[in-house]
């Protein structure tokens, strides 16, 4: 039988190059074949390997070379600490998002119990978050797909999160006539003829997730159209944007009526999020 470090070695050898990004696919995909920590593979590289754990990773490891992402290999992907499941039909949930929710947890004061919606919710990602962190707020999140919804109740469950509601709609069609101190979303807006859909581990996710128009801004126009007529009097629309897209979004916040319009920056220094207040 052939050690786990055995395997690191022709994995890496499969996968066509070494770095610290194809390692740390390699690990966690070992790490997931035999059920262990990935703190086990460094303690333990003589480790032998079981043949039918062997053959998992193999195959593991193949399905990542022809680019299938690692969070629908193994089924998982971390978001702000919290473990989600994710599947084919949903987005894998992005670091950047993160900030997202920060925005939003910084317009819900703490211990303040209001109402809260996530529109597109995917995995839930973004109404776990601030759910978890919010526990007094009830959540809605909403989706036009019924699979990911299926995979965010499950993400809910688990989490034990039972202040957040899901519901099937499109945008603020969802919303049902009902009015929240928040919403945020992380809605598609990638051009719909980027050539960035057909690379790497984006190919296979859901091209509604992310790809919305001519110009990658409909589901945002939709939004900013529309959200205003579900906001309490004061209250806050939040939506995440592609990194180019900051002064465009925040016209379409002027536009619609919003005051206090703002970006907010990510890690890498790009606008990521527009916010604004429905204007009294």
């Amino acid at each position: 039988m052939p050690t786990s470090g055995e395997l690191l070695t022709s994995a890496l050898g499969v996968l066509g190059e070494e770095n610290p990004s194809v390692r740390l696919d390699a690990e966690v995909l070992l790490a997931h074949a035999l059920d262990k920590p990935r703190t086990h593979l460094r303690a333990w590289p003589e480790h032998p390997v079981a043949d039918h754990q062997t053959t998992r990773y193999r195959e593991l490891i193949a399905r990542r070379a022809g680019g299938e992402p690692v969070a629908y290999l193994i089924g998982t992907r971390e978001f702000w600490s919290l473990s989600l499941e994710v599947t084919p039909e949903t987005l894998i949930p992005r670091p950047e998002t993160e900030l997202l929710v920060e925005v939003a947890l910084s317009l819900i004061p703490a211990r303040e119990r209001i109402p809260v919606a996530d529109l597109g919710t995917g995995t839930g990602a973004v109404a776990a978050a601030v759910a978890t962190e919010r526990p007094g707020c009830a959540v809605l999140a909403t989706d036009v797909s019924p699979e990911a919804l299926e995979v965010a109740a499950r993400n809910m469950a688990r989490l034990g999160l039972d202040n957040v509601r899901l519901r099937r709609g499109d945008w603020c069609e969802a919303l049902a006539g009902e009015r929240f101190a928040l919403i945020a979303s992380n809605p598609p807006y990638v051009a719909r003829e980027d050539p960035h859909l057909d690379r790497g581990d984006v190919r296979f996710e859901p091209r509604m997730a992310l790809s919305a128009g001519d110009d990658g801004l409909d589901a945002i126009r939709a939004i900013t159209a529309t959200a205003g007529d579900h906001l309490l009097p004061g209250g806050a629309l939040a939506v995440e944007h592609g990194h180019d897209q900051g002064p465009a979004v925040r016209e379409l916040f002027a536009r619609s009526g919003y005051v206090d319009v703002r970006s907010h920056v990510d890690l890498a220094g790009n606008d990521r999020v527009v916010s604004g207040t429905r204007s009294p």
